[in-house]
């Protein structure tokens, strides 16, 4: 009897250790957004400011950012269209930006679906095309990284940060 009592508070105090151990949880992934138009359509993740300072230190002037969060910003366009001031065949491709304080470069390449910036390294040379687009400053905060499409202009917003790109039928 005493061994089963000892056998039962041993397993009790390793249960109530076990518990007691912090579980690492998974970071949420930001949540999925989509915006589109009759020519085109653009998938990503909305990461959120939550306080941060967003461009110079979380993303980061000159380096090459994703645009979004997760997997990478995905545009698909339905019919041949000017990007940027630029002929673009219609497709879907993924969209990178370099950020500046200025002016954004926004890259398009062939190869969607990467898992971010850490791919775009590799598929570098299907890169379609990269255009100059300038920065506008905003005094209204956008807490959530948004993508838009106002009149002939897919729209890049987030934090104080507003970069429209031309977007139209060719």
């Amino acid at each position: 009897m005493k061994k089963i009592a000892a056998f039962c508070t041993m397993l009790l105090a390793s249960g109530m250790m076990l518990q007691a151990q912090e579980t690492k949880k998974e970071a949420p992934k930001s949540p999925a957004a989509s915006a589109k138009n009759a020519i085109a359509e653009v998938n990503y993740s909305q990461p959120s400011k939550r306080g941060r300072e967003i461009f110079g230190k979380l993303v980061p002037y000159g380096e090459v950012w994703r645009t979004g969060a997760n997997m990478s910003t995905d545009l698909t366009v339905k019919t041949d269209v000017m990007f940027g001031g630029q002929e673009l065949k219609a497709g879907t491709y993924a969209v990178f930006t370099i950020p500046g304080e200025q002016e954004w470069t926004v890259i398009l390449n062939s190869q969607p679906k990467q898992k971010g910036a850490s791919e775009y390294e590799e598929n570098k040379d299907k890169n379609v095309l990269e255009v100059k687009a300038p920065v506008e400053h905003t005094k209204t905060v956008q807490e959530k990284f948004t993508i838009s499409f106002v009149k002939d202009n897919m729209v890049f917003s987030w934090d104080n940060v507003r970069v429209p790109v031309q977007l139209k039928k060719k």
